[in-house]
Parts: C-alpha cells; sequence; structure tokens
C-alpha cells in the first residue's frame, strides 16, 4: 500500500468483510429464534437473506483486496 487511496479502500474492504460477517451472524440467530417458536419458514428465510447480503459483502471485501495486492 503505497497511497492514502490504496489505504482507504483496504480499510473499506476489511470494513465490509467484518460486515458482512456480523450480517451472517444476525441473520443466524435471528433464524435460530424463529425456529425455537416454531416458524419455520421464517426461520429458513432470514437465514437465507443474512448468508446473501453477509456472505456478499464478505465477498466483495475480499475481492477488493485481491485486487489491491493486500492478501
Amino acid at each position: 500500500m503505497t497511497t492514502d487511496g490504496q489505504r482507504w479502500l483496504w480499510y473499506l474492504a476489511k470494513l465490509l468483510e467484518g460486515v458482512g460477517m456480523v450480517v451472517v451472524l444476525v441473520g443466524l440467530m435471528m433464524s435460530v429464534g424463529f425456529g425455537f417458536d416454531g416458524e419455520s419458514l421464517k426461520s429458513q428465510t432470514y437465514e437465507a437473506w443474512g448468508l446473501v447480503w453477509g456472505g456478499g459483502m464478505f465477498v466483495v471485501g475480499w475481492i477488493m483486496e485481491r485486487i489491491l495486492g493486500t492478501r
């Protein structure tokens, strides 16, 4: 990393990875909660959306790191 622009993009990539993992975790926790309440379809919906959005953010951050050459 040589420029401030690259450093800023690296921080953004790390932020996306971290937020993505949190979104996956929140989706999983909501899924478990609804599953215990007997609402299986709602449980699966929250789990799927958590994986789609959280996984998507994580992958975008990971790809940004690869492009920057820091990973």
